[in-house]
């Protein structure tokens, strides 16, 4: 399928967003367009705005849709992955911490469809540190072929430390997100051990998970975040696998050295 060609959907009804995503209504089964907007915000998709409509333009300018196609074809080939629609919109002003959304980027990824959210890009390898994130997530979701409520914390702590991790590999440690870098080794440990090790268990559909993953409250900003990044890191340098590999090693084989 590939990038579907949103620049003509924003052309039309940018100022109207729930219209948008009334084209989006294929792809979410039984989903209003309001469920689907509101769901899409949380991971950093744009609010009509001034500042969004200028992300609108930049990304026509720099033609990201063009780009993001080009990507699609080469790690398609390359990981063997599926072929998804790959939607683009601009990035909300007020960004999410969700998924690996920083400062000019977002995305949300499907088994079946995937999501970036942009503002501007000078260096197109910022759009493919994002790509490869993202479409990282989409193959190892293919692969694991569970239901969505049937992951674990140590399953969101795996799935975003490897495609980060896969990041580094294919595009440089300056493309890394800034959470890769937020503690210690020694805060990791801590942090490990005090709010984690025993909780690895709990389901994404509870409400602790996000608290664990994302952090807030007495948890550490983006907790999960790093200490997956941390985890897959101490796992490359003992055990050096393919990115295709990585895509079905169970979670649980990354925490064998871990739980000590």
């Amino acid at each position: 399928m590939g990038v579907i060609r949103t620049d003509r959907w924003l052309l039309d009804d940018f100022d109207n967003a729930i219209k948008i995503c009334e084209k989006l209504q294929p792809y979410f089964k039984g989903k209003t367009a309001k469920q689907i907007y509101n769901q899409l915000l949380n991971f950093g998709m744009y609010q009509p705005s001034r500042s969004s409509k200028d992300f609108l333009h930049e990304m026509n300018e720099q033609k990201v849709w063009d780009q993001v196609e080009r990507l699609i074809s080469k790690y398609k080939v390359k990981w063997n992955g599926p072929d998804i629609p790959v939607f683009l919109f601009p990035l909300a002003q007020s960004r999410s911490l969700f998924s690996r959304t920083d400062r000019n980027k977002g995305g949300v990824s499907f088994p079946d469809k995937m999501f970036l959210f942009l503002s501007s890009h000078e260096d197109a390898k910022e759009v493919e540190a994002l790509f490869v994130h993202e479409y990282h997530h989409v193959c190892r979701l293919r692969k694991m072929n569970k239901n969505l409520g049937d992951y674990t914390l140590l399953d969101s702590l795996v799935i975003e430390g490897l495609a980060e991790y896969t990041v580094l590999r294919h595009c440089g440690a300056e493309y890394l997100a800034d959470w890769c870098r937020l503690y210690s080794e020694k805060e990791i440990t801590y942090f490990w051990r005090k709010f984690l090790k025993k909780q690895l268990d709990i389901k994404k559909n509870e409400r602790v998970h996000d608290e664990l993953l994302f952090g807030g409250g007495r948890v550490p900003k983006l907790l999960g975040y790093a200490v997956g990044y941390n985890i897959i890191d101490k796992y490359y340098k003992n055990h050096n696998y393919s990115t295709k590999l990585s895509f079905e090693i169970p979670a649980d084989k990354f925490v064998e050295d871990q739980n000590s």
